[in-house]
């Protein structure tokens, strides 16, 4: 019989963030596979557990997933845990849950503390419509590629990063998005624990103000997001778009002068369509 794959939320930073159940599910499982295996040891000292630690983490996911899936496959339970969350958000997990599948191994899922539920839930932005973007890609067209889809977008958008980034993260949204609306969740469920409401380019200037350290979370207030319709329009043809704004109460001149600037063609070209 095959072993059994447990994805165990951990907390993310106090303690005591942890259910019965995860508890009692370490304790149970042959083999715990950890992001950081004394980031892990800290946890699992404080409720006394004593079991065999795996290293897993990004950097050797693909060749430890190999080994822990043979594991399984000889009949050994394992748990799943990183350092803090749960397991494939942003985090390893996620390719030996593919393999698990694969395999035909039973993957069961053991629910608690996730970073950006818990920085959503107090920040007053929008919670019926969400969308995690997780980190920023690094490179600068692809980061600028994200930035572009997610002005685009309607709904509450959930960053992650990393403090010494995050002014620079915020300069970019400012630079791309614009002014709007944002919220920063720094340090959830720990000590220092806060929440920072504002227009991106004021939470800019209070951030340069503090000594930035510890875990960031940001979300954007992209609902009610005039960007996406303003793109739907400039896809229409210039009949289309002529017909749009027309049925706006506008007159042609400015009719002429908006499709020309959307088409990024001469005024007189669009005039020329529309001449009678």
């Amino acid at each position: 019989m095959y072993g059994k794959l447990y994805l165990i939320a951990t907390p993310i930073g106090n303690l005591e963030d942890i259910t019965f159940r995860a508890i009692n599910t370490l304790k149970n499982v042959d083999i715990i596979a950890a992001e950081d295996t004394r980031h892990t040891l800290k946890l699992l000292n404080y409720y006394g557990i004593s079991k065999p630690l795996i290293s897993y983490h990004r950097h050797n996911e693909d060749v430890k997933s190999d080994v822990l899936i043979n594991k399984l496959l000889d009949g050994e339970n394992i748990a799943i845990v990183t350092d803090a969350g749960t397991p494939g958000i942003s985090d390893p997990g996620e390719e030996i849950v593919k393999e698990a599948i694969k395999n035909n191994i039973e993957i069961i899922p053991i629910p608690g503390a996730c970073a950006l539920i818990n920085a959503l839930i107090p920040s007053g932005l929008n919670t019926k419509e969400f969308a995690f973007y997780g980190f920023l890609p690094l490179n600068k067209r692809n980061r600028k590629k994200i930035l572009e889809k997610i002005k685009k977008e309607d709904k509450t958008i959930i960053l992650y990063e990393a403090p010494h980034k995050l002014v620079k993260t915020m300069e970019d949204i400012l630079e791309n998005i614009g002014d709007i609306n944002c919220v920063i969740a720094k340090e959830i469920t720990k000590i220092h624990e806060e929440f920072l409401r504002n227009n991106i380019s004021k939470i800019i200037d209070e951030l340069n103000k503090k000594e930035i350290k510890g875990e960031y979370i940001i979300l954007l207030d992209m609902n009610n997001n005039t960007n996406k319709e303003s793109d739907e329009i400039k896809d229409k043809t210039i009949e289309e778009q002529y017909e749009f704004y027309k049925k706006q109460g506008m007159e042609k001149k400015e009719i002429i002068k908006i499709i020309a600037k959307n088409k990024n063609v001469p005024k007189n070209e669009i005039y020329q369509k529309f001449v009678k």
